[in-house]
């Protein structure tokens, strides 16, 4: 009998650790929106197509999307403590797919993207985060533009302000 319960726990275990996934699988993004001549940020309704650097969007969950002119846009935006509204995903440009001057498309993961903050290249509310999918592409441009290189989730409050907290990063 004891060697019978010890199967049967050894099948129930087994059970256990093949069905623990199931149900908990994740979903996929929904898709990024694409900008067109009428697409206004959402905290100043400027145009997107108007200004040069990387655009970001966040696309919540039930589908409806907000713009912004600039990565920091999306920043000062999330890392707010009152942010509550269920977010599907955040996108940013891919500046090493798309021109600075006019970025169309090349949207990727926001969380996954690599950031360079304090550079000399300017977004629309001026210093910007430029954002790229590979890590490589981020410090080339580091490398040519200065800043520094960062994560999702090393990207501060503190450094997201509209009101020159890029700026005051003193670790640049």
């Amino acid at each position: 009998m004891n060697r019978r319960f010890s199967g049967c726990m050894a099948v129930a275990a087994l059970l256990v650790a093949l069905t623990a996934g199931c149900g908990t699988r994740e979903q996929p993004l929904p898709s990024p929106h694409e900008v067109t001549d009428t697409t206004v940020s959402v905290l100043d309704g400027m145009s997107l197509n108007d200004y040069p650097g990387p655009k970001a969007q966040i696309v919540y969950a039930d589908g409806q999307a907000d713009f912004f002119c600039d990565t920091l846009g999306l920043f000062s935006v999330f890392l707010r403590p009152e942010h509550d509204r269920k977010i599907g995903a955040m996108y940013v440009q891919d500046m090493a797919s798309t021109d600075w001057r006019h970025p169309v498309g090349h949207w990727i993961d926001a969380k996954q993207a690599y950031y360079v903050v304090g550079s000399k290249q300017l977004g629309a509310m001026g210093q910007t985060f430029a954002s790229f999918a590979k890590e490589d592409d981020a410090r080339r441009f580091m490398q040519a533009e200065g800043g520094k290189l960062y994560r999702f989730d090393g990207i501060s409050i503190d450094m997201a302000t509209t009101d020159g907290g890029v700026v005051k990063d003193q670790n640049m």
